[in-house]
Formats: C-alpha cells, sequence, structure tokens
C-alpha cells in the first residue's frame, strides 16, 4: 500500500497491571507527539482494572475478583478481569483521520476484528443501538454493560474498548475475552462460547491482517523506544503504583 501510514507494531510480553496501563499512557504522549502505534499484549496475572471514573469501593461488589491486583485504568468505563485474553492499544496522533471521530474509530477496528473471527468461522457482530439500550445503573463489570459497537457472539460480549484524549492524540484500547475467568466466571469467552479454543497468536495474525488495510496502516515491527520506555517507567512509579491514584474516587 503505497499511501499507507507506517505504524510500529508492538507484540509484548505479559506484565502486570501497573506496567500495561503505564505503557499505555506512555503510547498516547508519543501519539501527541505525532507516533502511530499499535500494541498487542496480555496479563502476568488475573488483574481487575477500574474505569477512570469509577469508585474504589465498588470493587468490593464483585466477590470472585477480590484476590486479584487491582489498577485504574487511563480511560473510562467498567471494571475488566484481565485474565484470559488478548488486549490491544492503538494511538495515533491528532492528524490521523480517525483521531477525533470516535464512534468512527470504534467501528473500524471492532469491524476488522467481527471479520477476523469470521476468518475464523465464529459468526460475530457489532452491538446496535437495541442491543445496548437500557437505564438504571450500569453493571460494575465492562463486560457485562452493552455499547453501541461492541463485538457480540450471540448475546454475549467478547470483545470492547475505551479511549483517552490528550490535545487530539488518542489511544483506544481495549480486551477480546478468549476465555472465562475464575475471578469472573460470570462471562463466558470464546473458547465457551464456540466450544473450541482460539490462540491469541491466530486471532491476531487474523484481525491484523484485516486491521491493516481497513485502517490504511502499514505495520513495521520493533520494540518500544527508550523514551517511550523512560516514560512508562516513570509513569508506573509515580502514578499506577500509588495508592492515591488507585483511591482517587
Amino acid at each position: 500500500m503505497a499511501d499507507a501510514t507506517p505504524c510500529r507494531l508492538l507484540l509484548d510480553p505479559p506484565g502486570d497491571g501497573t506496567w500495561n496501563m503505564a505503557v499505555d499512557e506512555a503510547l498516547l504522549g508519543a501519539a501527541d507527539g505525532g507516533a502511530v502505534v499499535l500494541r498487542l499484549y496480555r496479563w502476568g496475572e488475573p488483574t481487575l482494572s477500574l474505569g477512570y471514573f469509577q469508585p474504589f469501593a465498588a470493587r468490593g461488589e464483585h466477590v470472585a475478583s477480590a484476590g486479584c491486583p487491582v489498577v485504574r485504568r487511563p480511560s473510562g468505563g467498567g471494571a475488566i478481569v484481565h485474565d484470559d485474553e488478548l488486549t490491544y492499544s492503538l494511538a495515533l496522533p491528532a492528524d490521523h483521520p480517525l483521531a477525533a471521530r470516535r464512534a468512527e474509530l470504534y467501528g473500524a477496528v471492532h469491524g476488522a476484528l467481527v471479520d477476523a473471527l469470521a476468518s475464523l468461522a465464529i459468526q460475530a457482530r457489532q452491538a446496535s443501538v437495541r442491543d445496548a439500550a437500557g437505564g438504571g445503573q450500569p453493571p460494575f463489570l465492562c463486560f457485562e454493560r452493552r455499547a453501541v459497537g461492541d463485538v457480540l457472539v450471540g448475546h454475549s460480549k467478547v470483545a470492547g474498548s475505551a479511549q483517552r484524549r490528550r490535545r487530539g492524540a488518542v489511544i483506544q484500547h481495549g480486551s477480546i475475552l478468549l476465555g472465562r475467568s475464575r475471578a469472573a466466571p460470570e462471562l463466558p469467552g470464546l473458547s465457551e462460547l464456540t466450544g473450541r479454543r482460539v490462540e491469541p497468536g491466530t486471532l491476531a495474525d487474523a484481525w491484523l491482517e484485516i486491521l491493516r488495510d481497513r485502517l490504511g496502516l502499514c505495520w513495521t515491527a520493533g520494540r518500544i523506544e527508550p523514551d517511550i520506555l523512560n516514560e512508562a517507567r516513570r509513569l508506573r512509579r509515580d502514578r499506577y503504583l500509588a495508592e492515591r491514584w488507585n483511591r482517587r474516587f
């Protein structure tokens, strides 16, 4: 693709919650400087992440995840138990065509995932307004909520995303449930919904090919650059490891 936008592709090893969130926020800072980065990663242990505005005390509502370490995300939404999943973050600078179009960015990334699942003989769809209809207090867990564009298999949510912005740059990150977690037994993953195991590498390969064309990107494999790595270390130390951050609401 001659007119494709170069995008650094990071395939990271499993990390803890504080590190994973620090890296994502550091990538948002890099996007503010013009970088385009897609990161795929996993989790070293089952971890509960709270949406930015969720009260810390609300974690007591979910008994199954009580033993999990907790981290507050830089993005909003409901709590997520990160365990048997594939997680991604996509950082775009302000001048990227999709950076300012919130719904279109969700739709492009999730639509590519629906098509990737179809290539693996899994029928999925994006949630409609009717799926998202509801009132009252939203559930504690993100995967028990429905928003337009979420990825559903049947009536079960298997993928959702959230965004954070800085001076027009955006990072969108989200989770794809591969299998049920003991720390969130009420949530089936692709294994339970389809009766077969989808390996993260298999799904990533199928998704990356479609996502590349859908977003007009050209992958350039690499590692996190030293300045971004240093910023992630600072953010982890000063923010994500700090009780004042995790208990700020």
